[in-house]
């Protein structure tokens, strides 16, 4: 009797122990993995099945590694993420999981993202690999270091897209890392300027490289950012290189709703203060959605059905 009662503890730790593992992946994070897809969607073959599957391998692929690496950050970050209003909830912050199985989660998915990478292209599988250690450099020191902190962020989506381009044969144009990385580094800004407000609310660092930036400079430093990469995007949308590629100067009607989509996230930075999670962000905000959704359809109908589009 006392074996089937220990047994049945032991099946329901295992069971609690694998689910808190799954939560620790952060599977809503993944929506960022889909930059791979950018290059493909861009280059006007997301409809060329062969190298639209290879992307979708991929960025299973790059999920994993992904995931593996906030793992990896959070055994790293326990102290800092312990003193988080949001952060302190997370599994291993908590104290619910234990680091013995975030360590073998650790190592078992790792491992198959790795496998699936070589498997699937050699050049995406170093990219992987320099993202990989990239993160976890940051994970152990990096991130401490303000100013290279959220420039190794916003690097993370340029091997992104760079990735995506290897998968599907593309080349990625210097135009697309140029604005990839300025916006992913607006985004990381917005997420230590609400690092800062923490701090100054509650009255402890969440993050060393915290001490290395005031209000003020990251809203200029914001500002900045920003500009450039809106006068990039529209300076691409209109260049000859542009118009002979899509056979359209139209493009920068698209400008509307990007500029719709950062408005509101401004609004939401400097009016809610609710700037964290640039990710929770996004699945929460219609407005943001709808943006989005509307610069992927015009775009949509630009590159894939000009005869019919309304923008040409």
């Amino acid at each position: 009797m006392k074996s089937s009662v220990s047994f049945s503890l032991n099946k329901t730790f295992i069971v609690n122990e694998f689910l808190l593992l799954l939560k620790s992946f952060r599977a809503h994070h993944w929506i960022k993995n889909l930059f791979l897809f950018i290059p493909i969607f861009f280059a006007g073959e997301i409809f060329n099945f062969s190298k639209l599957i290879d992307v979708i391998v991929g960025v299973i692929a790059f999920c994993l590694i992904a995931s593996g690496v906030y793992i990896f950050n959070d055994l790293f970050d326990l102290k800092f993420d312990r003193k988080h209003p949001e952060k302190s909830k997370r599994p291993l912050a908590s104290g619910n999981l234990s680091k013995s199985t975030a360590i073998a989660g650790f190592i078992t998915i790792v491992a198959m993202g790795l496998i699936l990478a070589y498997l699937l292209e050699i050049k995406f599988f170093i990219i992987l690999c320099i993202y990989f250690a990239i993160n976890i450099a940051y994970s152990i020191a990096l991130k401490n270091v303000s100013i290279l902190d959220v420039g190794l962020i916003a690097i993370g989506f340029v091997l992104r897209i760079k990735a995506g381009g290897a998968l599907a044969a593309i080349y990625v144009t210097e135009w697309l890392n140029i604005m990839v990385f300025l916006l992913a580094l607006f985004m990381a800004m917005g997420k230590r300027r609400d690092d800062l407000i923490i701090k100054s609310s509650r009255g402890t660092d969440i993050r060393s490289s915290i001490n290395g930036y005031n209000l003020q400079f990251l809203t200029t430093s914001m500002t900045v950012i920003l500009s450039i990469t809106l006068v990039s995007y529209l300076m691409y949308m209109m260049s000859p290189a542009t118009l002979i590629k899509f056979g359209t100067h139209r493009l920068y009607y698209t400008f509307l709703f990007l500029m719709g989509g950062v408005l509101r996230y401004l609004q939401i930075i400097y009016l809610d203060k609710k700037s964290g999670s640039p990710t929770l962000i996004l699945y929460k905000d219609r407005f943001i959605q709808v943006c989005i959704l509307l610069w992927v359809i015009s775009y949509t109908f630009i590159i894939y059905f000009p005869d019919f589009s309304i923008l040409k």
